[in-house]
């Protein structure tokens, strides 16, 4: 069993995600419900911290494809706050950084959302 967690705070409007360990095909699923789960919901307004995920895989990226154009369509948008080194260059690698916000602290992501 890979060693992942979703862990999920609400903050006002706005809801934050903190992804821990390993995000790759086997884990892809639990991370995709949680993010459909919120959209069952109508919270559109989301923050993923990433400052416990250890991995991610290209099914772990196609996750952040598979939801953004629905949620932006409902006026939010996913945030990503406190990226390692080590994953953020899987980001920057597959351009990430020119579709999503990135940002140094969970805080400052989702003050962005109620700017």
């Amino acid at each position: 069993m890979a060693n992942f967690d979703v862990a999920r705070k609400d903050d006002g409007d706005v809801v934050v995600l903190d992804v821990t360990g390993y995000l790759d095909a086997h884990t892809a699923p639990e991370f995709e419900e949680s993010l459909k789960k919120l959209i069952g919901e109508q919270r559109y307004k989301i923050v993923i911290n990433l400052e416990a995920l250890q991995y991610i895989s290209s099914a772990g990226l196609g996750v952040f494809m598979g939801f953004i154009e629905e949620l932006r369509e409902n006026k939010g948008d996913i945030k990503i706050a406190q990226v390692p080194a080590k994953v953020f260059k899987v980001f920057d690698l597959l351009g990430f950084p020119s579709l999503y916000e990135f940002y140094d602290s969970t805080d400052e992501a989702v003050a962005k959302f109620t700017n």
